[in-house]
């Protein structure tokens, strides 16, 4: 993620293959040209922005409680105290959460959370500054997480951070909560929960009448290292720098007492500092980069073993990792919805068949080494409790699904990837009424390539796929359905090994953000050209 390292992987010229994809690519960078727009980057440029559609906020009563105000300049952590706020009652409509950031002079992008009575309510990283000081803010609803703001809890927040004589950027921050009066438009869960550390691992202890079970967790791949870059590591014998024992593939596993509850496809999160080049993110940012998105397990089949009242095993593990190598964070929530008219539900797991894995990444070797990777995964779990509205059965499949090319010369002066992913997952409910189903199909896309020039001259080109398709059955009748296309396209060029001043760096990139359904639709694009913003235009 840092800077720091990916430079290192420069040293040792971890790259990516620029011809290969420049058809591609070719008119894909913004081209709109702003009369003011500078030859290359100056000390200054326009404050971090993305098309992602702001946080629609109701028009009732709202009270606003602050959560943290830090200067992060080390890697201590935030710590204070929430109270709910008053006038606004203990039942919301909406509770938004809104970051706003300052940093400037030099600095590395950094990873940061924010927790609330240990309930992680955001993932984030921060932009690299301008000399001049650049602000950005990051909104989002955490309307889900009311349980944990009905009472006071603890705060803990963190950017980890080091400011010396060369990287001077201190991380100035203030983050609140914004609550509106009002009945929310989906049943918030009734109970969010952590996991608890015990001897034997970390544990959930469920209320007895659950009745329906959510796990997010935060999976993201950092701290430095290949596992920040885990989609192009190689298994031996193909002569690249990040290995990894059996390549690329990776899947985020959780398990309930040694059982496979769920299986997911992290998302390939790329900072700031990402991909060789901050040039490419100087002003729009990669999908998901402020704003982590946690990957989600319906862990409702396993509901009648969770509903003992009994402590229960539950451990979240990347699948794929090398043994002993670090580079991942998997912080955990439990949302839970109880039945309001029964203390105690039983039931039983039907189902738990999770097939082998499929991971095949066949290297060739020549001029331009090549590793070709297919894999994947099934799982199918299924369960029933007996309710206060009748017996109902939850069924879960998910498919998973991986595919990449990578290609790079030998000393990796050029490398480059072509890779999609696919989770893919039907959730059914049946009894109680009309059968109902929820499929959600998402495909991450990534498609780049840097090189590095005779001249010291590197060139990134990336494109940045981020979509998902949903519809929701009930009696075999479609009830909503959506579609979302986050898109980033960049170009970007410096000289390497001379000071900032005499890089004369040049960069474009846009982002386009669309979705549109049952509930309308939305439309915005952006791009920019030298850290000027050239586009910015909205509308369906």
């Amino acid at each position: 993620m840092r800077q720091r390292i990916v430079m290192s992987m420069l040293a040792t010229a971890v790259l990516l293959v620029g011809a290969l994809f420049g058809a591609f690519f070719g008119g894909g960078a913004a081209t709109a040209r702003a009369a003011d727009v500078p030859a290359e980057f100056g000390t200054d440029w326009h404050d971090p922005v993305t098309a992602v559609p702001p946080v629609v906020r109701p028009h009732t009563k709202s009270c606003q409680v602050t959560l943290a105000d830090a200067r992060f300049r080390d890697f201590t952590p935030y710590k204070g105290t929430y109270t709910p706020p008053k006038g606004c009652g203990d039942r919301w409509s909406k509770v938004v959460l809104r970051l706003d950031g300052t940093v400037k002079g030099r600095q590395y992008d950094r990873l940061g959370y924010l927790r609330v009575g240990g309930v992680e309510i955001l993932r984030t990283s921060t932009p690299e500054p301008s000399p001049d000081g650049i602000a950005w803010h990051v909104e989002k609803d955490v309307t889900r997480y009311s349980d944990t703001f009905r009472g006071p809890r603890d705060v803990e927040m963190l950017i980890g951070n080091v400011v010396d004589d060369t990287y001077t950027g201190v991380i100035d921050v203030d983050v609140t909560l914004t609550f509106y009066a009002g009945s929310p438009a989906e049943r918030t869960p009734d109970r969010v929960l952590t996991l608890a550390d015990t001897p034997d691992g970390t544990t959930l202890t469920a209320p007895r009448n659950s009745e329906r079970i959510v796990a997010e967790v935060y999976a993201t791949g950092s701290g430095g290292g290949c596992e920040e870059f885990w989609y192009l590591t190689v298994a031996d014998p193909a002569s690249y720098s990040c290995k990894a024992d059996h390549g690329p593939y990776r899947e985020v596993q959780i398990k309930v007492d040694g059982r496979t509850a769920g299986i997911a496809a992290p998302y390939p999160n790329v900072w700031t500092g990402g991909w060789s080049d901050p040039f490419l993110w100087y002003v729009v940012p990669a999908p998901g980069a402020f704003d982590v998105r946690p990957v989600e397990y319906d862990l409702t089949p396993f509901a009648a073993l969770l509903d003992d009242g009994r402590p229960h095993r539950v451990e979240v593990s990347v699948v794929g990792v090398p043994a002993g190598q670090t580079g991942w964070s998997t912080p955990v929530n439990v949302l839970v919805w109880q039945d309001a008219h029964r203390d105690h539900l039983t039931g039983a797991v039907t189902e738990d068949r999770a097939g082998d894995i499929a991971n095949s990444s066949t290297y060739t070797p020549g001029s331009e080494n090549r590793v070709d990777t297919e894999a994947g995964h099934r799982l199918t779990v299924s369960g029933y409790l007996d309710t206060s509205h009748g017996r109902v059965t939850t069924t879960v499949t998910r498919t998973l699904a991986d595919t990449s090319v990578h290609r790079w010369t030998d000393g990796e002066n050029t490398d480059g990837l072509d890779a999609t992913w696919t989770d893919d997952q039907t959730v059914t409910t049946a009894g109680a009424g009309p059968a109902r189903s929820a499929h959600t199909l998402r495909t991450y896309t990534m498609n780049g390539a840097t090189t590095i020039g005779s001249d010291d001259r590197l060139r990134t080109v990336l494109t940045l796929g981020d979509r998902a398709s949903v519809t929701e059955l009930r009696g075999g009748r479609t009830t909503a359905w959506s579609r979302t296309d986050d898109t980033y396209r960049g170009d970007a060029a410096y000289t390497l090994g001379v000071p900032r001043e005499q890089r004369h760096a040049v960069g474009t990139s846009s982002e386009r953000y669309r979705s549109y359904g049952s509930d309308g639709c939305y439309d915005h694009t952006l791009a920019t050209a030298q850290g000027v913003l050239t586009e910015d235009r909205s509308g369906c």
